[in-house]
């Protein structure tokens, strides 16, 4: 707790990275917006966007049919909670697959804002959302990862983030009883420097709960770009997810430390937007629900896999610059098609470190070094001297023979 205040949750977008920025001095350098017909930079278009046709780059790294395996594994039966600024179902891409799990939200007087799940004024929770679950349209190369799963929409926070650590708490709880086997969670709160603000041990509490419930929580790690744990995204039983770049590396605003476990995308990340259309935005915000949609994939093909498993599935098929974790990316960037189709019956509760690269038991023998004959080159001379010589002998021999048989025949 900073000056007895209670936190405000803060969202995973760009424009949280750069404002830090400023206040540390540090250098303002602005994610790059992609190129295309229809996509603008971070933030710079809220509802009725143009469709985009092309693939977003973090889509053609995989192959789509082999991720839903025929239409077989699309996240189908699986309510994912996006607990965020509500999700807009306008938006043809999200048209009857959202849920109004109801609005917490609450002024700074705290009078209940009027309006529902489904009531997004920021755009931030519909773009979310349509990174887990939009479904194919002939009018945009942009899919969900599980686009057969359901959103259940809370809306806790806006653009104001009248969102604080009692409502978090409350939407996690309220997402449980409603019946969502993944949680997202695109937001963070921050305490001192002991990690104890006003409503950490309920937090701590809710997204527990979850896990003993058979729920999976994705979280986002934050958009500071420094190193420090921020939460819930720190607590044990939640999926911590940093954002990386086209190279597979941690953008420079994504949060670092222990707690991350993964990394995905998170850079000109497109989506859907209130009334239609889609988006670029940046942040690790787009992260996050990029992994939620992998568990859904993973829980709606296996219905029995625990919480611990799906997440140690996840990590463990990750793709790794380390044997182990470590603090920029976790145990890597996330590969929703190796996951899927590697799947076990019964995945472990951990992931397992890749052994340590080892050289060969036998002992390296030190050979001179030179620009001499070695062995086996004099030994390749030698046997070339004697099958000449050989040849020639033969040759004398057989020339000599018709020699005499000729000079015998003269009278």
């Amino acid at each position: 707790m900073r000056g007895g205040r209670v936190p405000v949750v803060r969202y995973r977008t760009a424009a949280a990275a750069m404002a830090a920025l400023t206040l540390l001095g540090g250098p303002l350098t602005v994610p790059a917006a992609a190129e295309g017909p229809g996509i603008s930079a971070a933030g710079e278009c809220g509802k009725n966007a143009q469709n985009v046709q092309a693939v977003p780059w973090s889509l053609q790294r995989m192959v789509l049919d082999e991720l839903w395996q025929g239409g077989a594994t699309t996240g189908a039966g699986v309510v994912v909670a996006v607990i965020d600024t509500g999700v807009d179902d306008q938006n043809p891409q999200l048209a009857s697959k959202v849920l109004d799990g109801g609005s917490l939200l609450k002024d700074k007087e705290g009078k209940r804002v009027e309006g529902g799940g489904k009531d997004d004024l920021v755009g931030h929770g519909t773009k979310v959302a349509g990174i887990i679950a939009a479904s194919h349209s002939e009018q945009t190369g942009f899919v969900g990862i599980a686009p057969g799963a359901t959103i259940l929409s809370i809306r806790q926070n806006d653009a104001e983030g009248n969102g604080d650590v009692h409502s978090l708490v409350e939407a996690v709880n309220s997402a449980v009883q409603q019946g969502a086997k993944v949680i997202n969670i695109s937001q963070d709160v921050r305490g001192a420097a002991d990690t104890r603000f006003v409503g950490y041990e309920e937090l701590k509490a809710a997204v527990e709960n979850a896990e003993n419930k058979g729920v999976v929580v994705v979280a986002s790690s934050g958009n500071e770009g420094k190193k420090g744990d921020t939460y819930p995204a720190a607590f044990r039983t939640v999926l911590a997810v940093g954002a990386s770049d086209r190279n597979n590396e941690r953008t420079y605003f994504s949060q670092y430390g222990d707690f991350v476990d993964v990394a995905a995308p998170g850079v000109d990340m497109l989506s859907t937007v209130p009334r239609g259309g889609q988006c670029v935005d940046n942040g690790t915000s787009f992260a996050a629900p990029y992994v939620a949609g992998l568990a859904a994939l993973l829980l709606g093909a296996h219905k029995d896999w625990k919480p611990s498993q799906v997440r140690a599935w996840i990590e463990q098929t990750a793709q790794r610059t380390d044997h182990k974790a470590n603090e920029y990316i976790g145990w890597g960037v996330v590969d929703p098609v190796k996951a899927v189709t590697t799947a076990p019956a019964t995945p472990p509760d951990k992931p397992v470190e890749d052994p340590p690269v080892q050289l060969a038991s036998a002992p390296i023998v030190p050979r001179p070094l030179g620009l001499g004959e070695t062995q086996a080159d004099r030994d390749g001379r030698t046997a070339t001297y004697v099958l000449g010589i050989g040849a020639l002998l033969v040759a004398l021999l057989i020339g000599g023979g018709i020699v005499l048989r000729d000079h015998r025949r003269r009278p």
